[in-house]
């Protein structure tokens, strides 16, 4: 999974955090099918133990049985597992399924706030809904259930700060190359002596 991760990732862009649901949601999601099949498993042992003479046919049929709740509780734990929630550098990425794939991004620079909310259960257990509003088409991506999501959301907002400091120090440097280049035309004019030139030069790369 990591790898399909990896492969999601455009240039300079890394990964700071992923996060998946809490295994609260997992085990309220397969308890159903773990009683169906103690159930399965009992009714089995009994009959075989009362119909002796069909003990055989018994075991069979609910060897039978058990494979559909094994089979969705698989699948469940299967989907719980590809469900991820990764905050890039310039990113949140929610990434869902098991063969096929489904992929949504919200850009940092777009993240206009994040609300977080935890019941008492869930600030015991170190779980909650992170929702992040943002200005795309999309409006709103709710993240249910995320394990520890004040550290999601420190992280998120963390980069989201980071990538304007770094748009903000490109900007800049892209300025003062810009008025470097400037000063290296009046230099060639003659307006500018040498010794002009390197000194303001200097001042300008004082400031990347």
């Amino acid at each position: 999974m990591t790898g399909y991760v990896e492969s999601l990732l455009a240039d300079r862009e890394k990964i700071i955090l992923i996060a998946r649901q809490h295994w609260f949601l997992l085990l309220s999601v397969i308890a159903f099918e773990i009683v169906i099949i103690l159930i399965l498993i009992a009714v089995t042992i009994i009959a075989g133990t009362y119909l002796p003479e069909f003990a055989l046919f018994i075991g069979a049929a609910g060897a039978i049985l058990l494979l559909l709740p094994i089979a969705t509780m698989l699948r469940d734990i299967l989907d719980w597992m590809n469900r991820q929630y990764i905050v890039s550098n310039r990113r949140v990425i929610q990434i869902s399924g098991i063969l096929n794939k489904n992929v949504t991004d919200s850009s940092l620079e777009k993240v206009t706030d994040v609300k977080m909310e935890q019941s008492a259960f869930g600030r015991l257990f170190d779980y909650g809904d992170i929702e992040i509003l943002t200005a795309s088409e999309f409006g709103v991506n709710l993240f249910r259930r995320i394990e520890e999501p004040i550290r999601f959301k420190t992280a998120m907002l963390n980069a989201k700060e980071n990538l304007a400091q770094g748009d903000s120090g490109e900007q800049a440097r892209d300025e003062i190359s810009g008025l470097i280049a400037n000063l290296d035309q009046l230099r060639g004019m003659g307006i500018l002596s040498e010794e002009e030139f390197t000194q303001k030069k200097k001042e300008l790369l004082s400031r990347m």
